[in-house]
């Protein structure tokens, strides 16, 4: 062991950062990206804005961000019928920031942390990084659903650990699988001192009659939902994650928030497009009928698809997960091997992008499942 290693905390040493693979080729559907660009009208009231704020970069921005928690309380009040007030509203660099902020606050030494695996990576690499011991709660548990959380699951798991933060996503990442409500409901009743945290950040892909867990709030002080505009927006870049809750509780998130962590061009740029959502949004209906279009013929090809929520598609029936994903690459279409055995993910992309990855999947199908396509 180095010297360094001596001085690292001990329970990160050998442990392995987040990250995807980045590489060069013709069909990346890898991260859950949208694969349309920025609209250039879009671009160009993004840029004015950006403009607009730059000669006062010798001061520091709004602390509070005012106008931004203002414009996404008022596409949250839109967009899900649930009225919500600035003072519910907290963003970051991106979604992992604001759960960040939550594990900061709620979390740290001598707490514990609950999520249901297989789900978002991050969860316990932000809970771990601050010293919140992190339990991997099981889904498929009473069900003949592998991935799916049943009420009498979660209540289970959350009254043998008695967690001080609570993690479920909905659209759950990298399955897909939306929870139903009362399944929050059941964990929130029974997580008396806990955060419970519903991570929505594939909420806009939902299917029709997919409720929101924003519909709870009223009444649930320790209730939080967190959204992104990295993937229903195609805003990935721009680095924006938000939640809505109690303001008590976005009140205590301001004693762990690094100071002016909104820079004035990440609030200005988030503004632009959020006056453009219509716009930003436009493509969310055709990525979803590529979803389900990969749903149905990765079924007919022999593979075994997860019904999605989300804008990816977790496939399994594969012989050989690694080897599969090799393949795949040596055919120019990255996808993403999320740990599962036997399972791949891969993001809902343009049309032309579905062809070449339905093409490939098509060519090593003999070899990748063990079974006859139908």
């Amino acid at each position: 062991m180095t010297p360094l290693e001596e001085l690292l905390r001990p329970d990160l040493r050998g442990a392995s950062p987040y990250g995807a693979p980045q590489l060069d080729v013709p069909v990346r559907l890898n991260t859950n990206e949208s694969s349309y660009p920025v609209p250039p009208d879009v671009v160009a009231d993004i840029t004015a804005r950006v403009a607009a704020v730059a000669p006062d970069l010798n001061r520091y921005p709004d602390r509070e961000f005012t106008d931004l928690r203002t414009a996404l309380a008022a596409y949250l009040s839109s967009t899900t019928g649930v009225a919500l007030e600035p003072a519910q509203l907290w963003a970051g660099n991106g979604s992992n920031e604001v759960l960040q902020h939550l594990v900061l606050a709620f979390g740290g030494p001598d707490r514990t942390a609950l999520g249901f695996t297989p789900a978002y990576s991050m969860h316990p690499l932000i809970s771990t990084g601050v010293g919140t011991t992190w339990v991997d709660g099981l889904r498929g548990q009473g069900t003949d659903a592998p991935f799916d959380l049943t009420v009498e699951s979660a209540v289970e798991q959350v009254r043998a650990h008695q967690p001080h933060v609570v993690f479920l996503c909905s659209p759950n990442n990298p399955t897909g699988t939306a929870l139903p409500l009362d399944v929050v409901e059941a964990v929130y009743a029974a997580a008396e001192r806990a955060v419970v945290v519903v991570d929505e950040a594939y909420a806009e892909f939902a299917r029709p009659g997919t409720p929101s867990a924003l519909t709870l709030l009223e009444g649930r002080p320790r209730l939080v939902v967190t959204r992104t505009m990295s993937k229903a927006f195609a805003f990935a870049g721009g680095r924006l994650g938000y939640l809505a809750a109690d303001p008590a509780l976005v009140d205590a998130l301001r004693l762990v928030r690094l100071p002016y962590h909104l820079s004035a061009p990440t609030q200005a740029i988030a503004l632009g497009a959020l006056a453009h959502a219509d716009q930003m949004l436009g493509t969310v209906e055709v990525i979803k009928e590529q979803r389900d279009r990969m749903v149905a013929e990765l079924a007919a090809l022999g593979y075994d698809p997860v019904a999605s929520d989300a804008n990816f598609v977790l496939f399994g029936g594969l012989v050989d997960a690694a080897a599969t994903w090799r393949a795949l690459l040596d055919r120019g279409v990255l996808v993403r091997d999320v740990g599962i055995p036997h399972y791949l993910r891969v993001t809902a992309g343009t049309p032309a992008e579905t062809d070449a990855f339905l093409a490939a999947v098509a060519e090593i199908a003999a070899t990748a499942t063990d079974r006859s396509p139908s």
